[in-house]
């Protein structure tokens, strides 16, 4: 063997036809994760620069680039964002462009884009200096998902893409609730309600009596009181199923590649069963397949699935000795997700198709 990873995947980039797009003097937005801080099957560095330095090889102006999460961790924020990028290896140093969080301190600098033939959002909420970009490309590693049954490039685009207000819309109708327990009734997020929307009110649940409450009547769901509580005691409420969870991820996604070009690459190794999100990681559940790169997203999602589920399960991983009842590697370790809502939606919104060819270099 005369090439490492990282030459085959930029042999790869090449022939799949990246270079063809016009970088000239464009902002191109690399999304990617940066990993959970604990977690290590996230994709490393190395596979960055190789993207970035093939943007600037054709004049284009590269960033490396995610939203802050919804949830309380590690990346709640723009500045334990940086933190997590940096402690992963993520650097100007290490992969030759800069990072810039896109929906800013709180997850609150977002673009509203409306999604065209869009069924059940009309108005994506996207990271702001990712919508500014004038063109995608979508770094992925593909692995499994407690919520969609796997992250790959829509994943990647669509809840990954949309900001903290923008995460709320695709996990439920948008609406935070207080924890008493966690509530130290500051009234901070009282103060950035733009629609008065919270009190704080006696309770019996913490020690100061008193805790915040939200109306949802009033609440618009912009995620300003996550952002601005010192204790994480505003939490969104996840009361979406998840086929419509998967359905607004690709309407997310195609609001992010809208009206501009775009190109996606999956990393198919280090298979774990749960999401970079974690704070930790499982072994993988089937060998390494390798990079596929493309065009079409939703394509691209399709390939990576039934790649993986052609191969067998590695001993002592999550899915050794348990019983083959779906013939589907990432519905036998979440049965209470279906992948395939999320590849059909996407497809019948067109933003691209379940068809491919694939080609093997």
């Amino acid at each position: 063997m005369t090439e490492n990873i990282l030459q085959k995947m930029r042999r790869l980039l090449i022939n799949a036809g990246m270079k063809k797009i016009d970088f000239t003097d464009k902002f191109t937005a690399i999304k990617i994760h940066f990993g959970e801080p604990g977690n290590i099957a996230f994709l490393r560095p190395n596979f960055a620069k190789v993207v970035a330095d093939m943007v600037k090889e054709c004049g284009g102006r590269p960033f490396l680039t995610d939203c802050n999460t919804l949830y309380v961790g590690g990346r709640k924020n723009g500045l334990d964002h940086l933190d997590a990028a940096f402690t992963n290896g993520f650097s100007h140093f290490s992969t030759g462009c800069h990072i810039i969080i896109a929906d800013g301190l709180k997850g609150l600098d977002e673009a509203y884009i409306p999604v065209k033939n869009g069924e059940l959002v009309k108005e994506a909420k996207i990271g702001h200096a990712i919508a500014d970009a004038d063109i995608i490309i979508s770094l992925n590693h593909f692995k499994g998902h407690e919520s969609t049954g796997f992250g790959g490039a829509l994943k990647n685009l669509g809840m990954g893409g949309g900001s903290r207000a923008g995460k709320m819309e695709m996990h439920s109708e948008g609406k935070p609730n207080a924890r008493p327990d966690l509530c130290i009734a500051c009234g901070a997020c009282q103060r950035n309600c733009a629609h008065s929307a919270i009190s704080i009110i006696p309770c019996t649940g913490n020690k100061k009596g008193k805790t915040a409450s939200v109306n949802h009547l009033k609440c618009v769901g912009c995620g300003r009181c996550i952002g601005a509580c010192p204790t994480d005691a505003m939490e969104a409420g996840f009361d979406n199923s998840n086929e419509v969870l998967n359905k607004k991820i690709a309407e997310y996604a195609a609001a992010v590649v809208q009206d501009k070009p775009s190109f996606h690459i999956s990393v198919v190794m280090d298979l774990s069963p749960n999401c970079d999100c974690h704070s930790e990681n499982d072994a993988p559940f089937a060998p390494d397949v390798g990079i596929f790169a493309s065009f079409d997203p939703v394509a691209l999602d399709q390939a990576c699935a039934d790649a993986v589920n052609e191969q067998p399960v590695l001993k002592g991983s999550c899915l050794d000795g348990v019983q083959d009842s779906f013939h589907d590697h990432f519905k036998n370790i979440h049965p209470e997700t279906d992948w395939h809502s999320q590849v059909e939606h996407a497809e019948k919104i067109g933003l691209g198709t379940m068809r491919y060819e694939l080609v093997k270099l």
